[in-house]
């Protein structure tokens, strides 16, 4: 159901309907995921070792991080940032999938074969995420701000956020961190669509389809699109932990009380600093959360997105 494919039963879904897949798709999952998604955020900020050892450090541990973000902050905390998080899923969900649906219709028409294959899906799932980024990167940027502060907050609504940091910071304030977000999302989302493509080849291998049931193939499209995510996830995660540096560059005030606070003039000369000063494994600071949120969050929104594209197809089927 993902990507182009006229053999398929199922590719009796409009453009439209593509889009309404993609935007709940990523609404219901970034509802499910997004405690985890606060504490990813939580950890790549930090400066100092997450380790008990490490004097300052405020989180080391994914339990002890929840312990103290439900203890200083409340339980509504794990959703902070979900108004802009939720739009940007809706958002980033339609676009990508629509993109990606049209890029790989384009590339079968073209070559007049069959576009099912790794190198078109990574092309293909490279280019759509771009486009997606490109129209939901401001919501991003919001909702690592809200997810990043603490108590007191420093913008009590997205609107007062919105008009604060055009005003202190610019409009262009909205795009920090674009380049590393672009430079990631490609093979990032390339690996996911293509691997995704190619797990479900090598399930079907493994455990024909004859005789098996719905049930089993929404499962297969769940473990499938989890596997995709943790593989993606963890060849691109340097990348999203510098994006996230870059955004909160300016908002020093929000995270005195999480540890020490640094400036970055860029990607390269935040690289560098992480490096200097954190190591290698300063890149895959809150790694652990990521690979769960990305498992859960991948798996779901490829689940979801084929479950909605099967349910408008069975109802077509059902009118006519």
């Amino acid at each position: 159901m993902v990507g182009y494919d006229p053999k398929a039963d199922g590719r009796n879904v409009s453009n439209f309907e593509v889009l309404v897949a993609g935007s709940v798709s990523g609404l219901v999952t970034r509802a499910l995921i997004s405690p985890l998604d606060v504490i990813k955020i939580r950890f790549q900020l930090q400066i100092e070792r997450l380790s008990r050892s490490e004097p300052g450090a405020k989180y080391h541990g994914i339990l002890q991080a929840c312990r103290q973000i439900l203890q200083e902050e409340g339980p509504t905390a794990f959703w902070k940032g979900h108004v802009p998080a939720q739009l940007l899923s809706i958002g980033y969900g339609a676009v990508q999938f629509l993109s990606f649906e049209l890029l790989t219709e384009l590339v079968h028409r073209a070559r007049a074969g069959d576009a099912r294959q790794f190198s078109v899906h990574f092309v293909c799932g490279g280019l759509s995420a771009c486009a997606a980024t490109l129209a939901a990167h401001p919501m991003d940027v919001l909702r690592t701000r809200f997810a990043a502060q603490g108590e007191p907050r420093v913008y009590p609504s997205l609107r007062d956020a919105m008009v604060t940091m055009c005003r202190t910071e610019g409009p262009t304030v909205f795009y920090k961190g674009l380049t590393p977000t672009l430079i990631a999302i490609f093979p990032y989302a390339g690996f996911q669509f293509s691997f995704y493509s190619s797990l479900k080849q090598a399930y079907e291998w493994l455990a024909p389809a004859e005789g098996q049931g719905q049930t089993s193939g929404n499962l297969k499209n769940l473990l499938c699109g989890s596997g995709a995510g943790v593989i993606s996830k963890t060849l691109t995660y340097p990348l999203d932990l510098i994006k996230k540096r870059l955004q909160v560059g300016g908002f020093g005030q929000a995270r005195a009380t999480f540890g020490q606070v640094r400036s970055y003039r860029g990607l390269l000369d935040c690289a560098r600093q992480v490096l200097r000063e954190e190591g290698a494994l300063g890149f895959f600071k809150g790694l652990s959360p990521s690979l769960l949120k990305a498992a859960l969050s991948t798996g779901l929104v490829f689940f979801w997105y084929e479950f909605f594209c099967n349910l408008f197809h069975h109802m077509k089927k059902a009118d006519s």
